[in-house]
């Protein structure tokens, strides 16, 4: 019966969206990923001085607007270079490769800051089934699944020692007016709370983190947990 439920209701889309994204992907890259950081940094020092920002930063668009090339989303967003090669046989393929891509962010002083960024591929997932007469899915519920996948998303690695310090979860809503710039602002606030974090812990404060960005609280469904698909357990993988 709940099955049944979370079928009529879609919900076990983004839930499974979420948890295949953290399994098959995220769970093998972010405890690798300061590794790469400190590989490059040690080339660059004056690219990752902040190793705050030594994580894997992944936009969360709510509308699922995903472009394959950031650059093309926003000119002051300019890709450098790839993190060290991840290389591992899964699932009957040889030599997979995972890769992350570093990019410089332009800040409105004309300074550049660097961060790897990307965006949570399983939203192209989300918008193409929207495009297709099979899923049926609306625009709204669209919108219902994305918020539901960042929440699920959230509280997964909340809970994964694995992943902890090696990843930043941004989720925005894009204005109705075209802002050419609004990718990189967005990525910026992030980039300063991460420099004000690392300021706080070398001065031994409590960093000061203003509620302007989107967070689990602002993204409620008004679903109850008992409407919730049940997660999976996460210590057998």
């Amino acid at each position: 019966e709940m099955s049944e439920m979370s079928e009529r209701s879609k919900q076990n889309v983004a839930h499974g969206l979420a948890w295949s994204y953290y399994v098959g992907y995220l769970k093998i890259v972010l405890p690798r990923l300061k590794k790469s950081m400190e590989e490059f940094s040690r080339g660059n020092p004056n690219l990752l001085a902040c190793r705050k920002t030594w994580k894997l930063h992944i936009l969360v668009p709510l509308s699922c607007d995903v472009y394959d090339d950031l650059e093309k989303a926003d000119s002051n967003i300019q890709y450098m270079t790839d993190l060290t090669e991840t290389t591992l046989a899964r699932a009957g393929i040889k030599k997979r490769v995972y890769k992350h891509s570093l990019y410089a962010i332009r800040d409105e002083d004309n300074q550049l800051w660097h961060c790897a960024v990307e965006y949570a591929t399983p939203l192209q997932s989300l918008y193409a089934m929207s495009q297709d007469e099979c899923a049926a899915f609306s625009r709204e519920e669209r919108l219902e699944q994305t918020k539901l996948f960042y929440r699920t998303l959230e509280e997964i690695l909340k809970g994964s020692k694995e992943c902890a310090g090696a990843y930043r979860l941004i989720a925005y809503e894009e204005p109705e007016t075209a802002e050419p710039h609004f990718l990189s602002r967005e990525i910026m606030w992030h980039l300063r709370q991460e420099h004000q974090e690392e300021i706080a812990v070398l001065e031994g404060s409590d960093p000061h983190t203003p509620s302007t960005a989107l967070d689990s609280a602002e993204l409620n469904l008004q679903i109850s947990e008992s409407d919730l698909p049940q997660p999976l357990r996460s210590d057998g993988f």
